[in-house]
């Protein structure tokens, strides 16, 4: 009977340890940690809130938003155009890889589209849905209740 109340505990005290330890370890592996940055590596601040221009200098809007994949890979940005002053003005999605950079006046960082902004008038309308943390079309309904959370990374590299 002794014995069956110590292996009891010792279980019971085992399970409580691995359980402590998956709770530090937040149930994978540890996050990597980098040494260095990796190269050609650019901030996010280099696209969002600049303004944006077309081929002969004219702005034309301003990055509002960068969208990533669950990889974290660019692959949108939310220009907004028109209005004044913040007023009037007006939400569109476009590729990542339509604004080019280019430098200007001492190595500025200057954004280029090859649009005009007319055609960014016309585009697509879309909204920021707050409870869904994510950009919806302008007509489509906004979501209620608490954030969606995003999904996992994928891991198949």
């Amino acid at each position: 009977m002794a014995r069956l109340a110590y292996t009891s505990i010792l279980v019971a005290l085992v399970a409580t340890c691995a359980a402590t330890q998956a709770q530090q370890q937040g149930g994978g592996s540890a996050a990597q940690i980098m040494s260095s940055i990796p190269a050609n590596s650019v901030t996010i601040t280099h696209w969002y809130k600049q303004s944006v221009y077309d081929p002969n200098h004219s702005k034309i809007g301003e990055i509002m938003d960068v969208l990533v994949d669950r990889d974290g890979k660019a692959t949108a940005l939310i220009v907004g155009v028109g209005g004044f002053l913040g007023m009037g003005e007006k939400d569109v999605a476009v590729p990542f890889n339509a604004v080019q950079v280019t430098n200007k006046n001492n190595n500025k960082w200057y954004l280029v589209m090859n649009a005009t902004k007319d055609g960014l008038k016309n585009a697509k309308r879309f909204k920021y849905d707050r409870n869904a943390m994510t950009w919806i079309p302008e007509e489509a309904p906004a979501t209620t209740g608490s954030p969606a959370s995003p999904a996992p990374r994928s891991s198949n590299k």
